[in-house]
């Protein structure tokens, strides 16, 4: 029987060089936002990044883009609590608050979900959502509150494995499965899987190449 939501292929040579020459320029920070009013006009393509605090999210963006210091990782999770927008050619990359445990007042806490939700549903220049799973955990029900809000949304989302090099074998396996788990109840969800470690570089091209080759 054909699996569901498999690690995406590596790809062919042509999209590695997109991807690569997409991410090889100039990547700029744009603004932070934190009410639906500041954004950006929305003049061309964006992807954004979700996942739940901790998952790994800035080292990622930082590996994505080449600049370590690019997106901001803070030892605080839950820290952030802007929409932050930057530029890869003529691509919007879209770091969005951490959700889950957040060390803030609930009134923040709220303020910036509702943001959230309010940026997914309404940007008609948001081609994908990457959203961001543990690999040393799996999918877990906050995430699939994002994976809901993103179906009720009909915005394409595909899940990012984070941290592979942490865990490996059998509990590598535990949590893809737990995750294709979850991906198969949201009519949303792309269905290939991509496996990143930010730390080893694994899966980094592979990432630029997908969100290189996405059409408008």
């Amino acid at each position: 029987m054909e699996m569901r939501f498999p690690p995406v292929e590596l790809p062919d040579a042509e999209a590695l060089e997109k991807g690569r020459l997409l991410f090889a320029g100039q990547t700029d920070f744009v603004k932070g936002v934190v009410a639906m009013d500041g954004l950006p006009p929305a003049d061309r393509l964006e992807v954004c990044f979700a996942g739940r605090s901790n998952v790994g999210k800035s080292s990622l963006i930082n590996a994505l883009t080449g600049r370590k210091g690019l997106a901001r990782a803070s030892n605080t999770p839950g820290r952030t609590q802007e929409i932050n927008f930057f530029t890869a050619g003529d691509l919007y990359v879209v770091d969005l608050p951490g959700y889950g445990f957040a060390n803030a007042p609930v009134a923040v806490v709220a303020k910036w979900q509702a943001l959230l939700k309010s940026y997914l549903q309404g940007r008609p220049t948001l081609r994908r959502v990457f959203v961001l799973i543990d690999a040393r955990h799996g999918a877990k029900a906050v995430d699939e509150e994002i994976m809901t809000l993103l179906d009720r949304s009909a915005v394409t989302f595909q899940a990012v494995m984070t941290k592979t090099d942490k865990v490996k074998g059998d509990a590598l396996d535990a949590a893809m499965a737990a995750t294709r788990t979850a991906l198969a109840r949201h009519p949303a969800a792309y269905p290939e899987l991509i496996l990143t470690s930010s730390e080893k570089g694994e899966g980094i091209e592979t990432l630029r190449a997908v969100i290189a080759t996405i059409e408008a």
